[in-house]
């Protein structure tokens, strides 16, 4: 439709009144007049976003700031796309010294067990993974990627990753096997690689259905280079998960809050990740981590990131 400003609303009106024409007599004229009624001020898109990226789910967020459902759900979409291109662009030659790596688990539209024939296999329904990696010093996440858990995303999730280091790294991940040959194929030879496996014992018998299984030790395997075996951990990126889990209502389990659309759980994760890494102090740097990483120069405000769409 095109660029449409207040200023053509006048001349509308100007030109039905002056031409005796019908008022707003085109489908061209009212669709634009319905583009200015509905456009949604800075102060109304940033409220909403408050309310999204502090866990509040969509119907939540529609109650407390009177929107309608529709209007949120497409609010997300054009400020998590734009979200995901900004931090695309600016996260780039980043300084890190040590990585840690995770998947995350959550699903959409159904769990997997309760997928219906037509949909099993097919991406966006049941099992859905984020994966996520954490620099360990400045707390930012400099990438993720949203699909399964399988050696192709981890082959795209690590060739991203690489991509945007300016350096050597320490990295650590799970005993996930897809990540072998995925950080062999990324980053060569230049890399300190090592993975983690942690020992788990099982639950009391009452505590099984909520309680998460019992740590028992792990098992350090370097896989290449020679990373410090003090600093060989996921702590950072598995509490990272939990963050996730507590700022993100779709990912909070045992709700009814999951992404219904795999779109909107990758636009949650953006503008997750752009309010994480821009807008919100972490407490270990007392900044924000993309200060504390040198990718901005000040902690950033949600009207900000209403802008940015």
């Amino acid at each position: 439709m095109g660029e449409f400003h207040q200023t053509d609303l006048i001349n509308i009106v100007l030109r039905a009144t002056s031409d005796r024409t019908p008022f707003l007599s085109t489908l061209h004229d009212r669709s634009c007049i319905l583009c200015i009624m509905n456009r949604l001020s800075l102060e109304r898109r940033a409220k909403i976003l408050a309310c999204l990226v502090e866990s509040m789910g969509i119907n939540a967020a529609c109650r407390i700031t009177d929107t309608a459902k529709h209007t949120v759900l497409d609010l997300l979409a054009d400020v998590g796309e734009a979200c995901q291109r900004y931090q695309d662009e600016h996260l780039r030659g980043l300084n890190c010294g040590r990585i840690e790596c995770d998947e995350i688990w959550a699903f959409c539209y159904a769990k997997q067990k309760n997928v219906p024939e037509q949909f099993r296999g097919r991406l966006g329904f049941g099992d859905v993974w984020t994966w996520t990696a954490i620099d360990a010093e400045t707390k930012l996440v400099p990438c993720w990627h949203v699909g399964r858990r399988d050696a192709a995303a981890a082959q795209t999730f690590m060739t991203d990753l690489a991509s945007r280091l300016n350096n050597r790294v320490q990295l650590t991940t799970d005993g996930h096997r897809a990540y072998l040959i995925a950080v062999d194929e990324a980053f060569q030879n230049d890399i300190d690689y090592a993975m983690l496996v942690k020992i788990y014992g099982s639950p009391q018998e009452a505590e099984v259905r909520y309680s998460p299984p019992i740590c028992l030790g792990s098992d350090k395997t370097v896989i290449r280079g020679r990373p410090d075996p003090d600093k060989i951990s996921t702590s950072y990126v598995e509490r990272q998960n939990l963050t996730m889990r507590m700022s993100m209502r779709r990912f909070t389990r045992l709700t009814n809050a999951h992404s219904k659309k795999l779109a909107s759980n990758k636009h949650a994760v953006a503008l997750h990740f752009m309010h994480y890494n821009f807008a919100r102090i972490n407490e270990a740097v007392r900044c924000s981590p993309a200060m504390e990483a040198g990718v901005s120069d000040h902690l950033w405000t949600i009207k900000e990131i209403a802008e940015l769409c």
